[in-house]
């Protein structure tokens, strides 16, 4: 009677055992408690939609708005636009506002490469010979001011591109004090 038990006990056990090994798949999730975590509902861009006027979800922003974080930058991207912005524009960042240990760091990422540290056109890929031509911030015949330097950094100038999407305006004001700082430096 023991021994039937006992052989019970067992052929039980095997049976538990069996049962849950097999159902066990390891190349699939075990129950998902809330899938939309894992498999999130995807929603198109431009899809049709009866919420809206024209059928489509993305919308252009409304005329003459701009964007949360941004200003409105009055110079076109031409050579006339480049003369008025070298005259005309200041920075409205005064000096406190600056933060040049900042403003180093931003420069030596995006401007440094080709322009060179001290902003004598002796970066790594001039070194190189990957790109040539790239001025000394302290040539005569440039006569940089804050107004072009951002206009440069804003549009992008010769084969230099644009910077607008890498830096925000703060940032882009921040790295045209660190070059005029750099200009003083070589001008001594």
């Amino acid at each position: 009677m023991n021994r039937m038990k006992s052989l019970i006990k067992i052929s039980l056990f095997l049976v538990v055992l069996v049962t849950m090994t097999s159902c066990r798949k390891d190349s699939a999730p075990n129950y998902q408690f809330m899938p939309n975590m894992y498999e999130s509902v995807g929603y198109e861009t431009y899809s049709e939609s009866n919420a809206f006027a024209n059928g489509v979800e993305a919308q252009l922003s409304a005329e003459g708005t701009i964007s949360r974080g941004h200003s409105l930058f009055e110079y076109d991207n031409t050579i006339e636009g480049y003369t008025l912005a070298k005259e005309n524009l200041k920075s409205p960042l005064d000096s406190t506002q600056v933060d040049m240990a900042n403003a180093k760091v931003l420069f030596d990422i995006y401007c440094g490469i080709c322009h060179g540290v001290k902003g004598d056109g002796q970066g790594n890929l001039v070194k190189r010979e990957k790109i040539l031509g790239v001025p000394k911030y302290d040539d005569a015949g440039r006569a940089i001011t804050e107004g072009s330097i951002y206009h440069a950094m804003y549009y992008g100038k010769n084969a230099m591109g644009s910077y607008a999407n890498q830096l925000n305006e703060k940032e882009r004001w921040e790295v045209v004090s660190y070059v005029l700082k750099l200009k003083a430096d070589l001008e001594k």
